[in-house]
């Protein structure tokens, strides 16, 4: 199988809608007040800090990306646009690196998934974060399917090549488990266990026809550059 020399994937910086989101589970509220549709949220300016920070620490490696693909949604494409300003990188956005789509329980928190979607609360407990699919959303196997051909192609377009991602909370997680090939106990163990952070970098080399762990949820650079290392949840109104 055509494997990368490289394989890098970056969270978003802090988004206004994370910053709102924590502002309501905080408050107790049950609905999250954020204006815009969520492919349409920008980043905050500590998150347009951390995403320059990204930028120092791709300054440092001794060889760049040689190929950016970027989640369509704002924040993701802002992180990008500033890790990479200067860069003669190509910076390619494609759908499949979207944020996991929430259906019903869009802009809900916990609380008020509880309380509007009792019924939906206990579906998704029961079935679990992997494979529950909200009305009108998508499960983590929905986003590893859209994943999978993505990194396909990407494989067979770079073989032996430097590829970057620019992209969202789950999809760290998800690249992992297409990454390593693990099975669901695996990853969810893993889920448990790390806050994916805004800005942080996982990333993979080659090891004959296999990728080998690097980096992962990595934020040291945010400290080198003065940036706040913060976790703030993708979505609040996700199963444990």
């Amino acid at each position: 199988m055509k494997q990368f020399a490289w394989l890098g994937i970056v969270r978003h910086g802090q988004s206004t809608g994370n910053v709102a989101a924590d502002l309501a589970e905080r408050n107790g509220a049950e609905v999250i007040e954020i204006p815009e549709r969520d492919a349409d949220v920008p980043l905050s300016e500590t998150g347009r800090d951390q995403a320059r920070a990204v930028g120092a620490y791709l300054r440092r490696l001794d060889q760049p990306p040689e190929i950016a693909v970027v989640s369509p949604y704002l924040r993701a494409r802002q992180t990008a646009e500033l890790a990479l300003d200067g860069w003669s990188v190509p910076l390619v956005v494609d759908e499949r690196l979207r944020d996991r789509e929430l259906g019903v329980l869009d802009l809900l928190t916990n609380a008020g998934v509880q309380a509007r979607l009792p019924d939906e609360a206990r579906r998704r407990t029961r079935l679990g974060k992997f494979y529950y699919r909200p009305p009108g959303g998508e499960s983590w196997a929905d986003v590893l399917l859209r994943l999978r051909s993505l990194m396909r192609e990407l494989r067979e377009d770079h073989p032996g090549g430097r590829v970057l991602l620019f992209a969202h909370e789950a999809t760290v997680l998800l690249i992992r488990s297409l990454a390593e090939g693990l099975a669901e106990a695996e990853l969810m163990t893993i889920a448990r266990r790390a806050s994916i952070a805004n800005c942080s970098i996982s990333s993979w080399r080659a090891d004959g026809a296999d990728l080998v762990l690097e980096l992962f949820n990595a934020v040291d650079h945010l400290e080198r550059h003065g940036a706040p290392a913060t976790e703030q949840e993708e979505v609040h109104a996700e199963p444990a």
